[in-house]
């Protein structure tokens, strides 16, 4: 079965920077809903179009195909004070609360930004809203495991049954995290956004 609009394609996958440093080799395949459903970079999705089980290749993803380019103005730095203790480098939190308590994101539209604690100083924190890999070439190797036609269910979900959201380069779901704060915070090795 060739990979076309709503099949579900179990894909292996590589990942690497532009010097060939492995970012990420998982040993289970990544599974998305073909067809624009935003469960892999649509570059990726136009080098899979049509390939049948087995097809394997190579691609770069240049910053802005991938996670964008990095930006210095998600950098915050923020009174320790408003944070959970204990604080440690690596913790996400969905937003940022500003002054009021309301987290802060950047239309009602957007889902709220996942910002990482990447600095602890006794009396502040310095957080940052870019994604890990921003700013960064990316190299795939894909290989296409398995295709199948779609449900209606899945189709109207937008994402097959039981699959999980892959964020490249993100933490994994390993720890489930037991802090909350503004929606929720993880560890260095929890939940991490759905990629887009």
């Amino acid at each position: 079965m060739k990979i076309e609009k709503n099949t579900v394609v179990s894909l292996r996958y590589k990942l690497t920077d532009a010097q060939n440093n492995i970012i990420e080799e998982p040993d289970s395949p990544m599974v998305y809903l073909h067809g624009g459903y935003e469960g892999t970079f649509p570059k990726i999705e136009t080098l899979l179009d049509g390939q049948d089980i087995g097809y394997e290749a190579s691609i770069q993803l240049e910053p802005a195909e991938a996670f964008g380019e990095y930006d210095p103005e998600l950098l915050k730095i923020e009174p320790r004070a408003r944070f959970p203790e204990p604080l440690e480098v690596g913790m996400q939190f969905e937003g940022v609360p500003d002054e009021e308590g309301d987290a802060d994101s950047t239309d009602d539209e957007d889902e709220p930004l996942i910002y990482t604690v990447t600095d602890v100083a006794d009396s502040q924190v310095v957080l940052d809203g870019n994604h890990p890999l921003a700013g960064m070439a990316l190299r795939f190797w894909v290989q296409v495991e398995d295709v199948r036609v779609a449900t209606d269910e899945e189709i109207e979900n937008r994402h097959p049954d039981g699959a999980q959201a892959f964020a490249f380069g993100m933490p994994d779901d390993s720890d489930d995290g037991d802090d909350d704060f503004i929606g929720g915070t993880t560890g260095p090795s929890g939940s991490a956004p759905t990629l887009h």
